[in-house]
């Protein structure tokens, strides 16, 4: 049989956490850095009180080679199979969208959404007294 110290003391407790966070902060560092190491673009990102939009830079690819598909908070761009180059992402937004106020535009490159947002729904209903 072969035994092993354990250590169970507090003392080493403190390290540990502290190893921890710095992992956790190199993580979270090194994912937010990602896109732009990749030679990638973000997206450029705005909100009003009527749309959201969102600029997205897709080089060499035309109208017919893209796919805009909306759900109730979400918008997915991808090519299509024939494309000259593979273009994939999707976008999930805080509040519903309204696809008939909803519009794309590539100009130069460049695609741009404005995402109309839907009203909310309100289940409240004043009543009144007699």
């Amino acid at each position: 049989m072969i035994f092993a110290p354990v250590i169970r003391h507090s003392a080493y407790l403190p390290g540990l956490r502290i190893t921890d966070r710095q992992l956790e902060r190199f993580l979270g560092q090194t994912l937010q850095q990602a896109p732009a190491r990749r030679g990638e673009q973000p997206a450029r990102f705005e909100q009003t009180e009527q749309d959201f939009t969102l600029e997205l830079d897709v080089p060499g690819l035309s109208r017919e080679q893209l796919q805009v598909e909306l759900g109730s908070n979400t918008v997915r761009i991808d090519s299509v199979a024939d494309a000259p180059r593979r273009y994939q992402a999707a976008y999930e937004l805080p509040q519903d969208l309204d696809p008939s106020t909803s519009s794309a535009r590539l100009e130069n490159g460049v695609l741009t959404l404005k995402l109309g947002k839907k009203a909310p729904v309100t289940l409240h209903t004043r009543l009144n007294i007699d």
